[in-house]
Parts: structure tokens; C-alpha cells; sequence
């Protein structure tokens, strides 16, 4: 390949990258849910064992979910800002915390969240059901759900600005 076929493949490439950049709203998600999407609903269990239907929590109030492992250092960077999102909104806003089945068992999280006193519903996606109907594709993935169930935030990362959203979703009016 020439040089000047290189700079020409080069030159599509970014120019191809701008053109999907530019369709795509800022700051959208091209992994997991998108905003606008219908939350799914799913059977998964409690950490004792128990069915939990996450339809149970959607549609009623705003809903933060978060997929968590106790060895996730990114969901350990998000524990403050989630605690205080808790704190704050204490009965205004749904926090769920699904444990990844990935060297995990419902015992093991029980004991972590007792020991370190965490705040939050927390279920444990023992088959992955509620990994693959989310299309989670990493832990730390946090999606927000507005009163109706529609998402309104989806990323990753142990370093997420959560406030703007919650008040959003919190302030989104029901039909």
C-alpha cells in the first residue's frame, strides 16, 4: 500500500468516525441500553434465596441499578457517590444492586455487604438473566430509570456523575 492509499484509508476511517459520531447524541452509549429504552423486566433471586422480579420496582418510582461484584474496583470507586444518592433520596428513588454470578455466590455478597454496611437493595443474577437483558457488559454498569421505566442514563466506570440524572429522573413527571 502506498503512502498516499495509507493517508487516504486513514482519512476515511476518521472521517467515517465523525459521521457516527455526529448522528449519535452527546455523550450516548453505543454499549448497553440505550436512552429511550423500555427497562426489561426479569426474574432473578435475593441474596437469601428468594424470586425477585425486578418489575416489582420498575414503573413506580426512579430506579438506579448498578451490576456490582465484591471484587469490583470500579463499584468500589462508586460506593460513596451511591451512598449518598441513598442518603439523600431515601424513599424518592429505588437503588438495586445486581450481583454478577462471576466468582460469586449469594453467601459471600451477603457477608461483604453486612461487613461493610451497605446501603441498597441488593439481587443476586445467579443464571445472568438480568446481565443479558440489561446487555451489561461490565460491572460498575449503571443504568437510571425514570417513574415510567424508561431509561435515561446507561454507562460504566467507577467515576460516574450520577446527581444530574437522579434529580432528573426524580423530577420527570408520571403519566
Amino acid at each position: 500500500m502506498t503512502h498516499v492509499h495509507r493517508a487516504s484509508a486513514r482519512y476515511l476511517g476518521l472521517l467515517a468516525f465523525a459521521l457516527i459520531a455526529s448522528v449519535l447524541p452527546a455523550g450516548a452509549q453505543v454499549k448497553g441500553l440505550q436512552v429511550g429504552d423500555r427497562a426489561p423486566t426479569v426474574v432473578i433471586q435475593t441474596l437469601d434465596g428468594k424470586a425477585a422480579d425486578l418489575a416489582e420496582y420498575v414503573g413506580r418510582k426512579p430506579v438506579l441499578i448498578e451490576f456490582w461484584a465484591t471484587w469490583c474496583p470500579l463499584c468500589r470507586q462508586m460506593e460513596p457517590t451511591i451512598t449518598r444518592i441513598i442518603n439523600e433520596n431515601k424513599d424518592k428513588l429505588e437503588v438495586i444492586r445486581i450481583v454478577v454470578p462471576q466468582n460469586q455466590t449469594p453467601e459471600k455478597a451477603a457477608a461483604f455487604v453486612a461487613k461493610n454496611e451497605l446501603p441498597g437493595l441488593f439481587l443476586f443474577d445467579a443464571e445472568g438473566a438480568a446481565y443479558k437483558a440489561f446487555a451489561a457488559y461490565h460491572t460498575s454498569y449503571i443504568v437510571v430509570l425514570d417513574k415510567q421505566g424508561k431509561v435515561m442514563y446507561s454507562s460504566d466506570g467507577g467515576k460516574q456523575d450520577l446527581d444530574a440524572v437522579v434529580a432528573a429522573a426524580m423530577a420527570k413527571p408520571s403519566r
